[in-house]
């Protein structure tokens, strides 16, 4: 249980510090400034949870690798993820906010939830949480876990992006998050890697 609960927490940090000042988050908000929020939530949810699937799994199949290469494989992953951290701070010094555009009423809560799985689950696609579940499956081997955990992240950020989103994007310098998040990725590469040489 304890293996679990700190997989589970690991996971939860990580993506969270990863996806507080992403993409997902302003995607969230400017769903949620034109639609109605409880769709807007459910279509994010859905698509968290089939990215976190689709993670998770890739993760289990990397945890079937002998332990040095599966090392090898982590710290990859891990600098792939900080790279594109860095890349992200970079290009995100000021870039303005597209929460202000007109709400879009008459649409169904049905589609509404479509077009919202749609953006996040494409939003989601390759980027730094992905990989980091995945290489946290492959590093813990508690898949369970890791996914609960990087699903209840994502729904964490999903919910203050609806509820408080456009205060937090105001206030959290997102070049600063971002290169943090950096440096945390490049920690786990740099870890993951020694143990492959010492394999």
């Amino acid at each position: 249980m304890t293996a679990f609960l700190a997989a589970f927490a690991i996971a939860f940090a990580a993506i969270v510090l990863v996806e507080l000042p992403d993409k997902t988050m302003v995607a969230t908000l400017v769903l949620s400034t034109r639609y109605r929020r409880r769709p807007v939530l459910a279509g994010a949810a859905a698509a968290f949870a089939l990215q976190c699937v689709l993670a998770v799994t890739a993760g289990g199949l990397l945890h079937l690798l002998p332990p040095r290469i599966l090392e090898a494989v982590v710290a990859l992953l891990f600098a792939a993820g900080a790279v594109l951290l860095f890349r992200e701070s970079v290009a995100t010094e000021d870039e303005p906010l597209a929460a202000d555009a007109p709400a879009e009423p008459g649409l169904s809560d049905r589609r509404v939830f479509g077009i919202s799985f749609g953006v996040l689950f494409a939003a989601e696609w390759g980027d730094a949480s992905q990989l980091a579940t995945a290489g946290l499956v492959a590093r813990y081997g508690q898949p369970v876990a890791t996914g609960l955990g990087a699903f209840v992240a994502l729904l964490c950020v999903a919910t203050l992006a609806v509820l408080i989103g456009k205060v937090i994007l105001r206030k959290v310098p997102l070049r600063l998050v971002h290169r943090i998040a950096a440096v945390a990725f490049t920690v786990f590469a740099l870890v993951a890697a020694v143990a492959a040489i010492r394999g």
